[in-house]
């Protein structure tokens, strides 16, 4: 059974996890509305923010790598790891979890539309959605005039 692709890292993390990671974001939206003067430096760390799916990639190569590595080098049971390492990324992309997964959600790992949602709601507070709201106006008068 396949899992919803925006939601399936988040159905599989407990609630408390999730809970704390929407209240930290929360914590850190409050904290920028108070110092509008720093959410650029905080949109140029989101950018460079690694998200759960890059984790787990390089997590999983890492150890392909080194089980590739290994199994070659010193004992070919260490095949195995590049193997299991597979069915875990399979598992992944198939239900949206696998073992690695909730540790490194305890860590701070968010999904993409997590940090999304914290770089929008910062793009609120700066105001970059004015123009749109503005645009949206004149749509509805316009609309409204040719109605008349």
């Amino acid at each position: 059974m396949t899992a919803a692709a925006a939601d399936r890292v988040q159905n599989h993390t407990s609630d408390a996890v999730n809970r704390t990671i929407h209240e930290e974001m929360l914590e850190r939206l409050v904290y920028f509305a108070l110092h509008p003067a720093r959410i650029d430096q905080r949109l140029n760390e989101l950018d460079r923010e690694w998200d759960i799916e890059r984790a787990l990639e390089a997590n999983a190569s890492t150890l392909a790598l080194i089980g590739l590595g290994l199994g070659f080098a010193a004992n070919r049971r260490w095949l195995a790891l590049p193997v299991l390492v597979a069915g875990f990324l399979l598992q992944h992309a198939m239900q949206g979890w696998c073992p690695p997964l909730p540790a490194l959600r305890r860590l701070g790992f968010r999904t993409s539309q997590e940090i999304d949602q914290e770089r929008y709601a910062l793009k609120a507070l700066r105001g970059d959605f004015r123009q749109v709201e503005r645009a949206m106006v004149r749509l509805q008068e316009s609309l409204r005039e040719h109605r008349v």
